[in-house]
């Protein structure tokens, strides 16, 4: 069903809110500033209900916050360095937003527009938006769709689409942040399973100054479920960033059928699965999250919500050597990036 509510956008139109229900009971909250997944209310077998994702109170406090909480991020997710790249011996410089880095394509990303509701029914919603030539520096014109859907197995899948007129780098991710014991509790205390044999160091301002290295004998290895908390800050790749925000090359190298991670809640009552055709997931533990705005009278603080982006490794435009699909989109070809995040009460 989609409603409207009285406050505005940054557009000065007011936000749309889309609402998704499956027969399993579960109630999925979606807006068209951003593309963003509001909200994931999960059924619990002991009758309760538990909200699984970070949140504002209301719409007007997303264009607020900096954490791009659960909003749809391009045409770049992640970081590119130095703000460039060299693409068919065309160098392209692109808007930087941190520090002389682009971070999910830019200071307008696709996280502060206004999407297009281009069809909606009470278990999916496609959105669209249209992305102009030299938009934040990127080469082309581009066109792109995000569908939404909501299974009865509880299921929140993602689909993005895109096409482009001229070749472009394109990586496209929800940025959803999980917290599966419902409140605003230290996610460090969650298990978590990465089913991944290579992550990504990078520098304090998280690029990539090296190539990739084997999970084995690090606190990177969680190709078994650990608790976070168990080895958070205990090596430098990690004290960098204050944690984890580092791209892991998966396994499933793109197969959506095989598990990429899974995470269970500290009461271990609420399970999270995720499936996807991306070859990376970038597990950021909410390292920098103090001061966003929550659902709460408190803001959120550190370390009390954490995110497993779907996309590329970072600064892929600058990195062909890495073992991954090309990262580059050319005209003729379609850009499909297919993540599902399935919840199990336990």
């Amino acid at each position: 069903m989609l409603t409207e509510t009285p406050t505005l956008a940054p557009d000065g139109l007011p936000f749309r809110l889309l609402t998704l229900r499956n027969g399993a009971g579960m109630v999925v909250t979606l807006m068209d500033w951003g593309a963003t997944l509001l909200s994931a209310r999960i059924p619990m077998k002991d009758g309760s209900v538990r909200e699984a994702l970070l949140g504002c109170a209301s719409p007007e406090y997303y264009p607020q916050q900096a954490a791009f909480l659960g909003a749809s991020v391009g045409r770049y997710a992640n970081r590119i360095a130095d703000s460039r790249f060299t693409l068919e011996g065309v160098t392209y410089t692109l808007k930087p937003s941190q520090g002389p880095n682009q971070l999910h394509g830019g200071p307008e990303g696709f996280d502060k527009r206004r999407w297009q509701v281009v069809n909606q029914n009470d278990n999916s919603v496609l959105f669209g938006l249209e992305s102009a030539d030299g938009d934040q520096g990127f080469p082309g014109n581009l066109s792109a769709t995000a569908h939404y859907r909501l299974t009865d197995d509880n299921r929140i899948a993602i689909e993005y689409r895109a096409t482009v007129d001229k070749a472009c780098p394109v990586n496209m991710t929800n940025h959803v942040y999980f917290n599966l014991d419902g409140g605003q509790s230290d996610v460090r205390q969650h298990k978590l399973q990465i089913a991944a044999e290579a992550y990504l160091p990078v520098d304090e301002m998280g690029i990539p100054r090296s190539g990739l290295k084997a999970v084995d004998n690090t606190s990177f290895d969680f190709r078994q479920p650990k608790t976070i908390a168990r080895e958070f800050l205990s090596d430098d790749d990690q004290r960098k960033v204050k944690g984890y925000d580092h791209g892991f090359l998966l396994s499933a190298q793109g197969d959506p059928s095989r598990v990429a991670a899974a995470m269970w809640s500290s009461d271990e009552k609420l399970q999270l699965q995720v499936y996807t055709t991306a070859p990376a997931l970038q597990f950021y533990s909410g390292n920098y999250l103090g001061g966003t705005p929550s659902r709460e009278t408190e803001p959120y603080a550190d370390w009390q919500g954490l995110a497993l982006e779907s996309e590329y490794l970072p600064d892929s435009p600058n990195h062909p050597e890495w073992t991954q699909p090309d990262c580059v989109l050319r005209p003729g070809e379609e850009y499909i990036s297919v993540t599902e995040y399935q919840f199990t009460s336990l």
